[in-house]
């Protein structure tokens, strides 16, 4: 760093604020500073940052499953957000939501040094037993509010309760469910929002079909609601089944939305592309990831104000996208 400071012409706090991103440093001397230090080939030592600091600039994350689009969605606004805030991520894959595999994530992610961490659809939080790091600041990626811990997430109720109105006030007598696997808290939350809207609006509750999110299960499960001529509309717990759904009805001549109206959940990016195109929940989860690391980096670099000791629960209201796989039923015939 003394090489630095001398090659640039500056003070070796100058270099520190340069190298620790500081912004009380002029544009034109951040310049000649990181121009001597690529000259020098000089790269920051991060052990010694971290003694003189109190922090490592890396955020842990903690996520269930890897082949989840939605989860993978939230860490990939995570480290962009992360990395724009000059922070890097490590991540931690638990196969299996236990006690003894969260701990141990957990525990992996302080042992690299991390200055806080993000757990994403955290549904084993809630078990009374669990004990984590109290002197790590944690941040919660998920929808309820029930965690000690600050809590982003998706309104998912308010997505299902749209996604059904929609078919009502198009004309459908009830709405079909098929349903996310029952482990799941998200499939829980849809599918009693689903429950709940067709209570409220004096609808037949038919019982639900539960998939396991993809495309397969959604097509098994139609494969049997469909064999019942009354069924006109069919809500999927996610755009993934509600594919499968498309292709049963294609298969058992029902058309869409002609004979048949279907909603996914998610607007991923083969949704409008679809034939025809979907009618489904858009949920913005990139908002869900940079929210979390906004309050985690409060956390960590203001202890004592930026909401450590805190619960706080923020929820993203999602949004129905409207697009042709969803019409008025069909007449009934006399």
């Amino acid at each position: 760093m003394a090489d630095v400071a001398k090659l640039a012409g500056v003070s070796g706090q100058t270099v520190s604020r340069v190298v620790n991103g500081n912004d009380r440093v002029t544009a034109e001397t951040r310049i000649r500073v990181e121009s001597a230090m690529k000259q020098l080939g000089y790269r920051a030592n991060i052990a010694a940052r971290a003694l003189a600091t109190g922090r490592f600039g890396t955020i842990g994350v903690v996520m269930f499953n890897l082949s989840a689009v939605l989860n993978v969605r939230i860490v990939e606004a995570v480290v962009s957000h992360a990395q724009a805030r000059g922070y890097s991520v490590s991540l931690a894959v638990v196969d299996e939501p236990t006690e003894k595999d969260v701990r141990a994530a957990v525990r992996g992610l302080t042992d690299r040094a991390v200055d806080g961490v993000i757990v994403i659809e955290a549904r084993v939080l809630d078990t009374p037993h669990l004990r984590l790091p109290e002197q790590v600041p944690l941040v919660i990626a998920d929808s309820r509010a029930a965690h000690k811990h600050p809590t982003f997430g998706m309104d998912e109720a308010a997505g299902a309760r749209a996604a059904v109105d929609h078919l009502l006030e198009l004309g459908h007598a009830t709405v079909h469910h098929v349903a996310g696997p029952a482990g799941s808290n998200p499939a829980q939350r849809r599918r009693a929002a689903w429950q709940r809207q067709l209570k409220r609006s004096g609808r037949a509750i038919p019982p639900a079909v539960v998939g396991d999110w993809s495309p397969r299960s959604g097509y098994d499960a139609a494969r049997r609601l469909l064999m019942d001529d009354d069924v006109t509309a069919v809500f999927a717990a996610n755009d993934q089944m509600a594919v499968g759904v498309l292709r049963a009805a294609a298969e058992l001549g029902r058309r869409v939305p002609k004979d048949l109206s279907v909603v996914g959940f998610d607007d991923l990016d083969v949704a409008p592309f679809l034939t025809p195109p979907l009618t489904t929940v858009r949920q913005d989860l990139a908002a869900v990831g940079r929210r979390c690391v906004e309050q985690l980096i409060a956390r960590v670099e203001e202890p004592s104000g930026g909401g450590s000791g805190q619960t706080t629960s923020r929820f993203v209201r999602p949004e129905l996208v409207v697009r042709a796989s969803t019409a008025p039923p069909p007449p009934r015939s006399a």
